[in-house]
């Protein structure tokens, strides 16, 4: 049996005394710093120019591309080199709606919390505000100090009505939060102060939430549908193709290091080439965890490497085994 193996499969038990390093995107406890996004993303010009089109333009920069291509890093590169604080990341599904990207309200929870209080409610107890959260859209443009930068992750699955749904919102720049709107019909004063997405605060009057500073919106897709042509000419659309040999090279040293040996040059050939065949798809990941795995276990022999790229470098829409 290999030394990099740590289970052995021998039903002997034995412990650990040193657990391996994890790779530096699997490092969750941050006891080593992650590098910036913008250190490891690779923007060639194309991608910089769109960004910066959407950014004067106020647009949406839709992003289409393959598993793996980097569309979802391109939204942290913008806000880590912009410095625009953590991103909002609207994750959307088959079930996704317009309400779950603008705000909730959470009318059951209040009327518990009334029913089981016993004494009069002091003034400001229950406030409706309370109850009310913004999603990930919501907060963005409700932004008073910078623009946001929200991430709308693989909208093609979404339901056929949201991409016109949003549009209404991109181009409208305000909405309405209709449960604080009707609040002028009983109460004297008109704002209310809501949490957000991101755990901090904002005061909202009248039930209308104006967009001050437009968010840098990453919209991405793996292409799997087409979107309505009016929702398309009010985006940036821009198509990430697939790394070159060059830009491969660049992404494993952004995230590895420099120190590469021919074995994992020759690695990097091999995965180009496996790619471009185009018997399966192949994301750019894939190839980050062989090559750290040969970084990590410098001993490994060359059965135990090709079984390693055998398993790692399979295409996603097999099981690695032959």
């Amino acid at each position: 049996m290999s030394d990099w193996q740590i289970f052995k499969g021998t039903k002997e038990p034995h412990s650990i005394k040193k657990w391996p390093e994890p790779p530096p995107w699997r490092n969750f406890n941050q006891q080593k710093p992650q590098k910036p996004p913008h250190e490891t993303f690779q923007a060639n010009d194309k991608v910089i120019n769109a960004v910066n089109m959407a950014i004067y333009l106020r647009r949406p920069l839709l992003v289409t591309g393959e598993p793996g291509t980097g569309k979802s890093s391109l939204a942290r590169a913008i806000a880590s080199e912009l410095e625009l604080g953590d991103i909002l990341h609207w994750p959307i599904n088959t079930r996704s709606t317009l309400q779950e990207g603008l705000y909730y309200y959470d009318a059951i929870a209040r009327l518990q919390d009334v029913q089981l209080n016993q004494e009069p409610a002091p003034e400001g107890k229950f406030d409706i505000g309370d109850y009310i959260r913004l999603g990930p859209l919501g907060t963005a443009m409700c932004s008073q100090k910078q623009p946001r930068v929200l991430l709308i992750d693989e909208i093609d699955k979404s339901d056929i009505d949201l991409p016109n749904d949003l549009l209404n919102i991109f181009e409208e720049g305000y909405f309405i939060i209709e449960e604080l709107r009707r609040l002028k019909k009983y109460l004297k004063y008109h704002t209310v102060t809501v949490q957000s997405d991101d755990d901090s605060t904002y005061k909202v009057v009248d039930g209308k939430i104006i967009c001050q500073h437009f968010p840098i919106i990453i919209m991405t897709s793996n292409g799997e549908r087409e979107f309505p042509l009016p929702f398309k000419r009010r985006c940036i659309q821009l198509e990430i193709k697939r790394p070159t040999l060059e830009e491969l090279t660049n992404i494993v040293k952004a995230h590895l290091g420099d120190d590469l040996t021919k074995d994992i040059e020759k690695t990097i050939k091999e995965f180009r080439d496996k790619r471009d065949k185009q018997q399966g798809t192949l994301a750019t990941d894939q190839l980050l965890n062989v090559v750290f795995m040969f970084l990590n276990n410098p001993n490994l022999d060359d059965e135990e490497k090709q079984a390693i790229k055998e398993r790692l470098m399979a295409y996603l829409n097999t099981t690695g085994d032959k």
